[in-house]
């Protein structure tokens, strides 16, 4: 009993390693939300303080005798019930409500009435269960589409528009922004700013489906000149196959199921159900950043995508043989 005391602490500190949490900020909007999160987060110590008190206060206070105790339909106790149970909670309730609604109001809003206000630099769109990410800043020759993982540069405003291909999702960064909803139908807004370079994960924050836990992103922030020597290559279309396993593979990716769905930019691969794979070995996940973007994991979403993430719209393919399945994964894995 001693030692499972003695490891509980270890086992909730590997629990949390992976949580999101608005009080590790790396943003301004991240920052204004934090200190609501904070207050709130206090008002409840204070006030479970005060509940412990008052618990412990009768618990040993001296209870008398059933004779000195007056009848039960005697009354009283009223204005306990009217101060501690309803005024106060209404006073803090509604401070918290009027300093939400000022929090609110600090962050841009795009009047849904006019749809031209604003022009996002990002746009951003939820499919049951991975993000479809459009980088439309600039000349049309340099927009390019990528998934799961978004690139902005630090210190620099962000606009992103929020869409839905299917069921209501929500965008979440909790180190840069407060969630904001994609509502299928009906774009949403928001800008993004990171103060520090970094790597930030988010996730769907609504329940959207089967797969909604494993709706994961990753934000990297990176200076002006990470950021621009990365935008610059994901402009580029795929770099032809050099090793004869990786060419073999890209015959296999194009003459099999796989260019039904994908798009490899710079080949006849165009499909849009999926997502696009022309720079996927730049990405540092794969299956919506749930699983890290090594071999093992290539090979086992390849061929058995359904026993990582059941229920998504990739199928299990099992006709590659083993040496196909190598050639598949040397062609993905050259996709910088």
């Amino acid at each position: 009993m001693r030692r499972l005391l003695l490891l509980c602490p270890l086992l909730l500190g590997v629990g949390c390693q992976d949580v999101q949490s608005t009080f590790n900020t790396h943003g301004p909007a991240a920052d204004r939300i934090s200190h609501l999160s904070w207050l709130m987060t206090i008002l409840f110590l204070v006030t479970i303080a005060i509940m412990w008190v008052l618990i412990a206060w009768a618990s040993v206070r001296r209870k008398g005798t059933l004779e000195e105790h007056a009848p039960i339909d005697a009354g009283g106790g009223q204005g306990w019930i009217a101060v501690g149970g309803l005024a106060i909670p209404l006073a803090v309730l509604c401070f918290i409500f009027v300093l939400g609604l000022k929090l609110l109001a600090s962050f841009p809003i795009h009047d849904p009435m006019n749809q031209h206000a604003i022009k996002p630099d990002i746009v951003v769109i939820g499919h049951q269960w991975w993000w479809e990410v459009h980088y439309v800043d600039g000349p049309i020759d340099e927009h390019f589409t990528t998934a799961n993982e978004i690139h902005i540069p630090v210190n620099q405003p962000v606009m992103f528009e929020l869409r839905s291909q299917d069921v209501i999702h929500s965008f979440w960064i909790p180190s840069l922004h407060g969630k904001v909803d994609l509502i299928p139908g009906h774009p949403n807004y928001v800008q993004i700013e990171a103060s520090h370079p970094g790597n930030y994960t988010g996730e769907c924050a609504v329940f959207c489906g089967e797969q909604h836990a494993h709706m994961r992103l990753l934000v990297v922030a990176q200076s002006a000149e990470d950021y621009q020597a990365w935008e610059q290559a994901q402009v580029k279309p795929a770099a032809p196959p050099q090793s004869p396993a990786a060419q073999a593979g890209e015959q296999l990716f194009l003459s099999g199921p796989c260019s039904m769905c994908h798009s490899v930019r710079g080949t006849p691969a165009g499909g849009h159900v999926a997502p696009d794979l022309t720079h996927l070995a730049s990405r540092q996940f794969i299956a919506s950043d749930s699983f890290p973007n090594n071999t093992a994991y290539l090979e086992s979403w390849a061929t058995h995508a359904q026993s990582l993430k059941p229920g998504c719209l990739m199928p299990d393919l099992t006709q590659f043989s083993g040496t196909q399945l190598q050639q598949l994964v040397a062609y993905l894995q050259q996709l910088k």
